[in-house]
């Protein structure tokens, strides 16, 4: 089965290699096998070419052997090429041979964060907010990260800059629904903002385990208008509380007055008494209303 998609794109698949101890204790047995060689013709007075060999092949056997010997840690891989064709990827940690004539790559397989720089971004609204945001990623396939991309983490940053501006264009910087504001749906916005990272770095081989807001506010020309507006709204929407309940008061007041039959209230007195309780459950200051009342009894 090919390595490579109808795309073209390079698909890791696992390299050929055997247990580096193995190979270790063949290739030291192999070196004194022609070292021993290489001394007892020095000494019998063999024929020069012939103890040259040995030698040759004892140093030659010393070279491979340390050029495909490799050690890998934990969440380390190694990417393979031979004469320029991909070999395969040793994902496994230990001391592994692999064929002397590759060339290798290392690549790490742990967690990173990423913090992209403070973006100036327009909202949904056309308002200039800073916003900068947290990346955690990894590498899930080293193939497409050594030969899809060229410097695969460069272009995480810029996807993860260019993803960043997309999303925090579609949503307003704050919205009285909860679920379309930047401010007060982090979570759904976090959200949106890793799938469409992932989505922009999959063609790297790069995983994208989350994403979120570091930084969000408004951009420094417009953050003291846009202050006082939130103070504003944040004063109208305690009025509109504090008159929804005042208003449900005095209808109670009103009701409970007349079927207690505590007092009997004309039209115009009934409309005083409202005004009144108005004022004073309204106010911020302490009011004192005069309330006229016509007693029950006549």
């Amino acid at each position: 089965m090919s390595n490579a998609t109808p795309s073209g794109t390079i698909n890791e698949r696992q390299a050929h290699f055997i247990n580096g101890w193995f190979a270790l204790l063949i290739g030291v047995a192999l070196i004194v096998f022609l070292a021993r060689n290489f001394v007892g013709q020095i000494g019998s007075g063999e024929m020069p070419g012939v103890p040259v060999l040995n030698l040759g092949a004892a140093i030659l056997t010393l070279i491979l052997l340390s050029r495909g010997l490799v050690t890998l840690e934990p969440k380390q891989a190694l990417v393979l090429t031979f004469f320029g064709k991909y070999a395969g990827t040793i994902r496994k940690d230990g001391l592994w041979f692999y064929n002397p004539l590759c060339a290798r790559r290392r690549i790490s397989l742990r967690v990173v964060n990423t913090t992209t720089p403070t973006l100036k971004v327009n909202d949904l609204a056309g308002n200039p907010i800073e916003v900068a945001a947290i990346v955690v990623w990894a590498v899930e396939d080293t193939a497409r990260a050594s030969f899809a991309v060229e410097y695969y983490e460069r272009f995480l940053a810029q996807q993860a800059e260019s993803a960043l501006r997309q999303v925090v264009g579609g949503h307003p910087y704050d919205s009285e629904d909860r679920g379309q504001g930047l401010r007060g749906n982090m979570e759904g916005v976090s959200s949106e903002l890793k799938q469409a990272i992932g989505s922009h770095v999959a063609t790297a081989g790069i995983a994208v385990l989350d994403a979120r807001l570091a930084h969000l506010a408004y951009a420094s020309e417009i953050a003291g208008v846009m202050l006082r507006r939130q103070q504003a709204q944040a004063v109208l929407a305690a009025r509109r509380t504090i008159v929804e309940g005042a208003v449900g008061l005095v209808a109670h007041a009103v009701q409970s007055l007349g079927e207690q039959k505590v007092a009997v209230l004309n039209d115009a007195q009934r409309a005083q008494l409202v005004i009144n309780l108005m004022t004073m459950l309204v106010a911020e200051t302490d009011a004192q209303p005069v309330v006229p009342m016509a007693s029950a009894v006549q």
